[in-house]
């Protein structure tokens, strides 16, 4: 089965991605519950901040997701580093979307800011990715700026989103062989 580049997925197309729908050299989704993402209502090579592209995603809360349950105990919230991990998962779907192959990896961010929290109450999550750079050589990689939205206000602020697409990720590594990055 081949990728078709759409302008919108559902969880079930996202779930495609997880799963290795579209054959190993197509980076993958991570599979649930680490999936962060129910549906992208929009994806583009155009409009954003920086006019190269945007895109728009969401994601259900419920009350009984995994993480309300652990962190912390009786003072339910969502770590911060799944709605971080959400946008990296956005750029690199958005690589994956442009054509580029390989295993995406999160290389790094530059900034980023919390100024609210996601708990239980809360119904929805919207993420925006604004694309503001990509290289395809040597390798495939995304740098964008993004934001995260509860009840109608922006609670995370990310600034160098960087992530990357590697042909040479092997598990496990063969004996003496270093991981390419």
């Amino acid at each position: 089965m081949k990728m078709k580049k759409k302008e919108n997925y559902n969880k079930s197309e996202l779930f495609q991605f997880s799963d290795g729908a579209f054959g190993s050299e197509i980076s993958k989704l991570p599979l649930p519950p680490m999936l962060m993402i129910d549906r992208i209502s929009k994806i583009s090579e155009e409009g954003g901040k920086y006019n190269k592209g945007q895109i728009i995603a969401e994601m259900e809360i419920n009350p009984k997701l995994w993480f309300f349950d652990c962190h912390f105990k009786d003072d339910p919230v969502m770590p911060g580093c799944l709605g971080l991990d959400a946008l990296w998962q956005l750029t690199g779907f958005y690589l994956t979307w442009l054509g580029g192959t390989g295993k995406g990896r999160a290389l790094g961010c530059g900034e980023v800011k919390f100024k609210g929290q996601i708990r239980p109450h809360h119904k929805l999550i919207k993420y925006k990715i604004d694309i503001k750079k990509i290289i395809t050589k040597p390798i495939w990689m995304g740098m964008t700026d993004a934001t995260l939205e509860v009840s109608n206000k922006t609670i995370y602020f990310a600034k160098n989103l960087q992530v990357g697409l590697f042909d040479n990720l092997k598990y496990p590594p063969s004996k003496g062989e270093e991981e390419p990055f």
